[in-house]
């Protein structure tokens, strides 16, 4: 039997201490849930003295402990309380003391609308990161536009406030309502319709997309990612005044211009009237002012010309003068380069005929023919040998060829019916037929006897 003191003990487990589970519990959650967003309904809120919010989660299945502490808390734009429904941004937190764990959140809203608002800040986000913002993209407006388009609902506000203010600016400017729905499931397709329309159509020169107030329900139209994309698409410059001066929209975003109403978009697209009339006074003044003293300046200039100018008759004669000179100037460079030109010729025509390949072309031909002589000598003897070799080989074959043999008066003995040679007396039996083969014809034979 063997000896108990030599079997090998098993290993012990690892016993964790209360707080080392603890912080190890604490250690993996936080680390597998850093940030998330939460949904759920406010219960047990309790907002003490030091100005933390706690509270519960629930939902009709669980529940858990939250907390927003102060900092966060204080810019909360809603007050807290029993039975609201939230979405917030927060993390998990464990708290070892007590084996506990909750979730500190850094941010809350209320769930109707946080969800729209969540997806309004991914969408601006995403198309943030996409350059859909970028001031490089944005179209300037014109000076003085010759049509402006108001993309928005005939029977709201914000075009009557447009009109008014457009029309107190400049009476007789085209203005065109392209009417569409602002808020609805309709709304976001024919906005696109209505910006691709005018930038097909190509008769305005600024789209003015405009709406008045609302929730961010009301305005959830302006925050469609394919709104977004067809006003980066219109080459035509767009101006967004939708909601009030705090509403913000992915559509003010994109756009090319945002105006804080749609009454700002009038100051902004419109120019005033008064204003040109008064600024062209000013210019026709300038412009006046500006050639008046330009033909002065003129008229002075010609004076001291004319006292400057010399007869015509005399310019004729300095110029032929000069003509000749550089006549003669041209004919000398063109001689002397001419001159130059031939040494070269010479000297490289020289260097030419020394180089030339004819003198070695003499020899190579002679070195040709020997080598031709010494290749067709070599072929010539190679050829007769091999046909001597040939010749013997074939000498060699005839007599080592079976036929050859008989014709010498040999015989080849063959057993019937499988035709195998005999070799010896022992390889055939009496009365078994032969095949004997001579070297002209062959006999059939039956054995009668053997012998040694």
């Amino acid at each position: 039997m063997p000896n108990s003191d030599n079997m090998p003990t098993p290993s012990r487990p690892h016993v964790y201490a209360v707080s080392e589970l603890n912080k190890l519990i604490k250690n993996k959650l936080e680390d597998l849930f850093p940030f998330l967003w939460i949904s759920g309904e406010i219960s047990n809120l309790r907002i003490p003295s030091s100005g933390h919010c706690y509270f519960t989660l629930k939902d009709p299945y669980s529940q858990l402990s939250a907390v927003m502490f102060r900092t966060q808390t204080q810019s909360l734009k809603f007050k807290p309380e029993d039975g609201l429904a939230i979405i917030g941004l927060g993390r998990i937190s464990v708290y070892e003391p007590r084996g506990s764990y909750q979730v500190i959140f850094e941010y809350l809203e209320p769930k109707g609308i946080g969800g729209l608002q969540i997806a309004f800040e991914k969408l601006k986000q995403k198309l943030a990161e996409e350059g859909l913002f970028d001031a490089r993209h944005k179209l300037q407006l014109p000076v003085l536009p010759k049509k402006i388009s108001v993309v928005t609902s005939p029977t709201g506000a914000a075009i009557r406030d447009f009109i008014k203010v457009a029309q107190r600016r400049f009476a007789n400017l085209p203005l065109e309502v392209v009417s569409v729905a602002v808020q609805g499931d309709r709304a976001p397709g024919e906005i696109i319709h209505a910006i691709r329309m005018l930038n097909e159509i190509e008769t305005t020169d600024v789209i003015v997309l405009a709406r008045g107030g609302g929730s961010i329900e009301d305005l959830c139209a302006f925050n469609d990612e394919q709104v977004a994309r067809a006003i980066f698409a219109s080459k035509i410059p767009i101006i967004s005044a939708i909601g009030h001066e705090t509403d913000y929209t992915i559509a003010d975003f994109v756009a090319d211009l945002r105006a804080p109403t749609p009454s700002a978009a009038a100051e902004i697209a419109v120019p005033a009237k008064d204003d040109f009339e008064k600024r062209l006074q000013e210019i026709n003044l300038k412009v006046y002012q500006i050639i008046n003293n330009l033909l002065k300046n003129l008229k002075k200039q010609r004076n001291q010309l004319v006292s400057r100018i010399k007869h015509p008759r005399r310019r004729l004669q300095d110029s032929r003068m000069r003509l000749d000179d550089y006549s003669i100037r041209l004919l000398a460079v063109f001689k002397d380069s001419l001159a130059r030109k031939r040494e070269r010729v010479a000297f490289r025509h020289d260097r030419l005929m020394h180089a030339s390949p004819l003198k070695g072309v003499a020899a190579l031909k002679e070195h040709v023919v020997g080598v031709e002589n010494k290749i067709v000598g070599a072929l010539n003897r190679l050829l007769h040998d091999k046909r001597a070799a040939i010749v013997r080989h074939a000498a060699m074959l005839e007599a080592l060829h079976p036929m050859a043999i008989l014709q010498r008066g040999y015989s080849i003995t063959r057993s019937l019916p499988d035709r195998s040679i005999v070799r010896s007396a022992d390889g055939v039996n009496i009365d078994q037929n032969l095949e004997v083969l001579l070297g002209k014809g062959k006999l059939m034979v039956t054995v009668t006897k053997k012998g040694l």
